[in-house]
């Protein structure tokens, strides 16, 4: 047996489904879990996608009262999560089922997070005072279709704020899915450059939560298993699409390193939220550009974890300048665009961007904490040139 072509069964933070073509099984978890009215959400770019069509025919034939929510942007905005608030509510549903990417399982999280309740969105902003008085949420069930967000473990969401023009994280502690469907089948139909960038993102993540200097083994554990996957599978998965091998391996990955972040995140990320928030950029092609820079800004702090991270990543011991140029190398070879200005971003938001960078909650556990005049040169060395 091929073996990342077998279907297993995780229950480590929540209920795992993993397998090829598990998708079939969507009705019976909806089952297990007493949902019978999901709402199905999405962003728009994958509204006529053949696995939203798949996932509602599933539901459809097994008798579910089900509907679809489709109006989230690449970069989900508050007013949409509200709009998918509304449908929720007045179509009596009992769940979410946030399939898509990161932008559709955020939208999708966000939505479950504020549904019958009177809260505001922004009452569950990662950085205000924890909402205490809600225990029981609609059931959510998270369904990736890309290897990079890593995001269906968890109720995080990354939300933009239209009036700051920033991306906020919301979540509650009482709000898990009660189901994450891993099925590489979805992921077969990805563009190649979707493929680069999302792998990237999950890259970055199990990068970024290692380097940080705390203890969490557990974290660490998760985030060097996803290096060891995501760095002998990406090039391979770019050259050959249809590998359900390199599929399944890459989309455990990115769910390994979307749980090690819980430890925390750097700044690729919090420059890459403001980046998203103002351009509207897509989120793992910036986290790509960003990187070197941000490697570089970090060198001292982290030479300790340098030699187990190009070992894991790379097949490899190396110094710090093996690993750099190893991931300079692969960014080459993904074809990643050498800087900022390639997406859009403009040398007179500098100042605006390193700013709002520096109120994230990812530059605050950074390795080496970086003041907005250091967050400036970053941006700066990031826009032409990154590498």
């Amino acid at each position: 047996m091929s073996f990342f072509a077998q279907s297993v069964d995780w229950d480590f933070p929540v209920p795992i489904h993993y397998g090829p073509g598990r998708i079939t099984e969507l009705s019976s978890i909806c089952d297990y879990n007493g949902i019978r009215r999901p709402l199905i959400v999405t962003d728009r770019g994958s509204r006529d996608l053949p696995f939203l069509s798949l996932a509602r025919k599933i539901l459809d034939t097994a008798g579910f009262a089900v509907n679809v929510f489709t109006d989230i942007s690449p970069n989900p905005i508050d007013k949409e999560i509200m709009m998918g608030k509304s449908v929720f509510e007045e179509g009596k549903h009992d769940a979410v089922i946030a399939i898509g990417g990161g932008s559709g399982m955020d939208g999708g999280k966000a939505i479950s997070l504020v549904s019958n309740n009177n809260y505001k969105l922004w009452d569950f902003d990662n950085d205000k005072t924890e909402v205490k008085d809600i225990s029981i949420f609609p059931s959510l069930i998270c369904i990736p279709t890309t290897s990079g967000t890593g995001a269906e473990t968890e109720s995080t969401a990354m939300v933009t704020n239209r009036d700051l023009g920033m991306k906020l994280c919301v979540w509650h502690p009482n709000q898990k899915p009660v189901a994450a469907l891993l099925d590489p089948e979805l992921t077969l139909d990805l563009p190649k450059n979707l493929t680069a960038w999302t792998g990237i993102d999950a890259l970055v993540h199990a990068i970024e939560s290692y380097c940080i200097n705390s203890l969490h083994s557990v974290a660490d554990g998760m985030a060097l298993e996803a290096l060891n996957l995501i760095g002998n599978n990406l090039e391979l998965v770019i050259k050959n699409p249809t590998d359900i091998q390199s599929r399944g391996a890459m989309l455990i990955g990115s769910c390994l390193a979307g749980i090690s972040f819980k430890k925390g995140l750097g700044l690729v990320h919090a420059i890459s939220h403001m980046v998203g928030a103002i351009y509207n950029t897509q989120h793992g092609l910036t986290n790509a550009i960003l990187l070197p820079a941000v490697l570089r800004f970090n060198k001292v702090e982290i030479s300790h974890k340098i030699e187990t991270l190009n070992y894991v990543t790379f097949s490899k011991p190396g110094n710090f300048d093996d690993f750099y140029n190893n991931i300079c190398n692969l960014l080459d070879n993904l074809e990643i665009l050498n800087g900022l200005e390639g997406i859009g971003v403009k040398k007179e938001k500098v100042l605006e961007l390193a700013k709002k960078a520096s109120k994230d909650s990812a530059a605050k556990t950074n390795p080496r904490l970086a003041s907005v005049a250091e967050l400036e040169n970053l941006i700066i060395e990031s826009l032409s040139r990154a590498r």
